[in-house]
């Protein structure tokens, strides 16, 4: 008899920030998704009283008051736990994105060669680029810190939040 997974019980909530409106979801085992408002889906179930949310999406919910309120602040805390499927597994993917997070600091930058290198794929730059626009939880997984090799931002969001990239690195920069 083949064991049945018990599925995830979501929570989501939806915190201000100067980039505008997030939205997060998440179970008591981690973080499963950070969407900027433009991003979210109308007619998502939200909580507003913070009480009532799982640890996991409470301690989300400060780290990333935090890091906006002074960006160095973060340095000290722990990172949001991540339960996404994307980062189950030893997946190209989900490599990337845990060097990306582990290696690539506060006001740091590097290109999608450079983070391919340091995945240890040094011609991945393309399929670098491709995990970086399936993020599902930016700001804990920096893809903001992504550059294209000539220095330009790249397109953030599919293009549509290259400003929100601008000011996360400004800020990083002036705060970190």
């Amino acid at each position: 008899m083949q064991e049945q997974r018990n599925p995830c019980v979501l929570q989501c909530v939806t915190l201000e920030s100067p980039v505008g409106e997030l939205l997060l979801s998440g179970c008591e085992k981690g973080i499963h998704t950070i969407t900027f408002s433009k991003d979210t889906e109308h007619g998502s179930v939200l909580i507003s009283d913070q009480a009532e949310l799982n640890s996991v999406l409470q301690q989300c919910v400060a780290w990333l008051q935090s890091y906006f309120h002074s960006a160095q602040s973060v340095r000290s805390l722990p990172f949001p736990v991540v339960h996404h499927p994307l980062f189950q597994g030893d997946s190209f993917t989900a490599h990337v994105l845990r060097v990306l997070q582990s290696r690539v600091q506060l006001g740091q930058t590097v290109s999608y060669k450079e983070l391919g290198e340091m995945a240890g794929n040094p011609k991945a730059a393309r399929a670098v680029g491709s995990v970086m626009r399936r993020n599902p939880v930016p700001l804990i997984v920096p893809c903001h810190r992504v550059l294209c090799s000539s220095g330009q931002s790249g397109k953030y969001m599919g293009g549509k939040g290259n400003n929100i990239k601008l000011w996360l690195l400004s800020h990083e920069r002036q705060n970190g």
